[in-house]
């Protein structure tokens, strides 16, 4: 009661009113009543307090109550509006002076006053009220304790990102070779060695580092396989809506680092013809992937007319800064040349189509398209060469010439991955193929075979062996439903390689699409003979097909290459077989020829 009392006094005598004396006469006479009390020793009360003689004693405090509210109220009607000073305190009508004085009747009044004011529940409640009435529908109901961190109501809304927005990713589809789609989400920064990789693991391929993602467009009849280092989405962006991407084979794409010289003749290399031949393949090499010294690569090349179904012969001249033909015969002046495509702003694709769409003068198609270019096939520069090696020569001189030694950090990336795995791997032979020999191991120690008619009789032995290991398998094997007596016979169509019945021209398209390096094989049934099989292999750049026919002994079908000299019991065997030893075929199997469903 006491702050209370203090607290009212910097209220004016004026507004005060009689209830407010009639108020505090009544708390004077409380206090006045209550003090004998309170002075006691351990401010004890009395324990006849409760008795009829100190009914004096007592104070009404619901009246009290009642009294200050009503005192308040009529304060309060008065004081609603009055501005406030910056010390906290209401400048009430009728108070003059400067501000922050109180008046002298008041200043005794001012010594224990803190700097705050009651305000009564019927004010706050109406202050309430009038929030309500002004407040958003949308805002809560509960008033926000952090005024000052909302913005004003003229600041601009943030809008909220889709998930593609926000993270910066893009939607491509990726297809098979059997037809077969996936959608992945891929990040823009994204190359297509790192597609390539996300594809093997969920589709649970071996990654050999061979794989590719092509860049196919049907209308145009056109592909290429598309870099390591290139972004995928900056590819799709250039793309018309009806291509598409095809993850698929490619043991080509680093072949020429292995074996330069069956990319590069010399006849085509003008640094080679300069130098009488005397460059080896690895400063051909480096000559091509340094900047400042390039080799130049010539030839003759069918050029097919614009707006014409001719084509023209002419002499070309392959650089670093463009695709020229001469004018003139083989002249290199440069009065001669003629600029038929920057390497910059152009990409080199294979045709899919075929020579006889084109009227082409012969098989080995490919083409320059600007990299802008989508739809229109008046800009594509439609180009023959006379045989594989020659368009293998052209295709993989320009790749060079463009990408330079970007091409060997992508060709070294995977070797350095795998180098920390090294000493837990196999050992890696360090010699070329040719340096091989046949040795003998059937006595004590091993013996070199330098005869090469006991070599060959030696593989020879090593395949019947190998027919006679099967036979005591076949008869150890139980008679159970799991091992039945025709299972070699269906055995090899769960293997990659075997492709079932399909025509000798599929054949053709799979092996040149996946690269046509030496070793390339696939298995496929015969259309001549319903009990025969085809095995189609490359070597040299150039497709062969070798028949598998079966044989009958003692009730048993094997199956042959040669004839019947080397049988097998099932063409696993026979496949397993060629991978160790070359035998009647031009070189080993090596690279199965593969079609993976996505």
């Amino acid at each position: 009661m006491l702050c209370v009392s203090h607290m009212i006094c910097v209220i004016g005598p004026d507004l005060l009113g009689s209830s407010l004396l009639e108020w505090q006469e009544k708390v004077d006479r409380s206090t006045s009543h209550r003090s004998p009390n309170l002075m006691g020793s351990g401010f004890q009360q009395s324990p006849n307090r409760t008795s009829p003689n100190h009914q004096d004693d007592d104070v009404d405090l619901e009246a009290l109550v009642n009294d200050m509210n009503s005192s308040f109220e009529t304060l309060y009607s008065h004081t609603d509006s009055s501005p406030l000073l910056h010390n906290g305190h209401a400048l009430l009508p009728g108070l003059h002076g400067h501000r922050g004085q109180v008046p002298a009747p008041l200043r005794p009044c001012s010594l224990g006053i803190r700097r705050s004011q009651p305000i009564h529940v019927h004010a706050v409640r109406r202050l309430q009220e009038e929030e309500q009435q002004v407040r958003p529908a949308s805002l809560p109901a509960i008033p926000n304790p952090f005024p000052e961190l909302c913005s004003p109501s003229g600041s601009p809304v943030l809008t909220t990102l889709q998930p593609n927005q926000a993270s910066n990713t893009h939607i491509i589809k990726v297809f098979g070779e059997d037809g077969t789609g996936k959608v992945v989400e891929v990040p823009a920064d994204m190359t297509a060695r790192d597609v390539c990789q996300l594809l093997v693991l969920r589709s649970h391929c071996v990654d050999d580092n061979c794989w590719s993602l092509v860049e196919h467009h049907p209308l145009l009849g056109l592909e290429r396989s598309l870099e390591d280092h290139e972004l995928v989405v900056q590819v799709q962006a250039c793309m018309s809506s009806e291509s598409r991407f095809v993850f698929r084979k490619n043991y080509a794409k680093y072949e020429f680092f292995k074996n330069p010289l069956n990319f590069f003749p010399e006849q085509m290399v003008a640094l080679c013809q300069e130098s009488n031949g005397t460059i080896p393949p690895s400063q051909l090499l480096k000559n091509f992937l340094n900047s400042s010294c390039c080799p130049e690569i010539q030839g003759f090349l069918y050029l097919k007319e614009t707006g014409r179904k001719s084509w023209k012969k002419l002499c070309m001249f392959l650089r670093r800064s463009g695709l020229y033909y001469s004018t003139k015969a083989t002249s290199k002046e440069p009065r001669h040349l003629q600029l038929l495509s920057d390497l910059e702003e152009s990409c080199m694709f294979t045709v899919t189509t075929g020579r006889k769409m084109h009227n082409a003068p012969t098989d080995y198609l490919f083409c320059i398209k600007p990299v802008k270019v989508q739809r229109e096939q008046k800009e594509v520069r439609m180009l023959c060469a006379e045989d594989e090696q020659s368009r293998t020569c052209w295709m993989t001189a320009f790749r060079l010439l463009k990408y330079g030694i970007q091409l060997y950090q992508n060709f070294k990336i995977p070797q350095q991955r795998k180098a920390p795995l090294a000493p837990f791997s196999a050992p890696v032979r360090s010699v070329s193929e040719n340096s091989l020999v046949a040795m003998d191991f059937s006595g004590r120690t091993g013996r070199v075979i330098d005869n090469p008619v006991e070599a060959q009789s030696a593989a020879m032995e090593e395949g019947h062996s190998w027919r006679k290991r099967s036979q005591r398998m076949n008869v150890l094997r139980s008679p159970s439903p799991l091992h039945p007596s025709s299972l070699s016979s269906v055995i090899h169509r769960t293997q990659l390689w075997f492709h079932g019945r399909i025509v000798r021209e599929e054949s053709h398209r799979m092996i040149m699409q996946q690269g046509q390096v030496d070793g390339l094989f696939l298995v496929r049934d015969s259309q001549s003979n319903p009990k025969a099989f085809v095995l189609t292999l490359c070597h040299h750049q150039k497709i062969k097909h070798f028949q598998i026919l079966p044989f009958e002994e003692d009730g048993q079908i094997f199956f042959s290459l040669d004839e019947g000299t080397t049988k097998f019991n099932d063409l696993i065997h026979l496949v397993e077989f060629y991978q160790l030893n070359r035998g009647v075929l031009p070189c080993k199997l090596k690279h199965p020829c593969t079609v993976i469903a996505l």
